[in-house]
């Protein structure tokens, strides 16, 4: 039998699936640290870096374990900064290539990344205060 969150009335997730996504933000938030350490931009480090790769096929394998749980909600942010940062590389790959649009690349890549280290913290925060996400965003 499921255990019932009295509060929201939405099923209460596994206590070991609530330590794998706390997991899932810590090498996300790895990769986000070695890109601002580093010579490399947070967002080049946050898709080519190997501990976010590997947090997003988490994301894949462990998402029909979270559906129905506030998890679910962050596991649905994750993957969609994922996909989003890389978009957003590609566009600004796509500007490179002309003289006018390097100094809008550059700010892309700037602005991406403060925009995925925000995605990153906000949802560790309300994972830690066992809060789902908006579902907006």
């Amino acid at each position: 039998m499921t255990d019932i969150d009295t509060a929201s009335g939405n099923p209460r997730p596994a206590d070991s699936l609530v330590t794998l996504t706390h997991v899932i933000y810590a090498l996300h938030a790895f990769t986000v640290v070695t890109g601002i350490i580093s010579s490399a931009f947070i967002l080049t480090a946050f898709l080519t870096g190997w501990p976010s790769i590997l947090a997003v096929i988490l994301n894949y394998l462990k998402r029909d374990e979270a559906r129905g749980t506030y998890l679910e909600s962050h596991f649905r942010w994750q993957i969609r900064t994922f996909w989003f940062a890389l978009l957003w590389v590609i566009i600004a790959w796509l500007l490179i290539f002309t003289l006018f649009g390097i100094p809008f690349a550059a700010a892309i890549f700037v602005i991406a990344g403060l925009w995925v280290l925000y995605r990153i913290v906000r949802g560790w925060l309300r994972l830690n205060d066992r809060l789902g996400m908006p579902i907006q965003e």
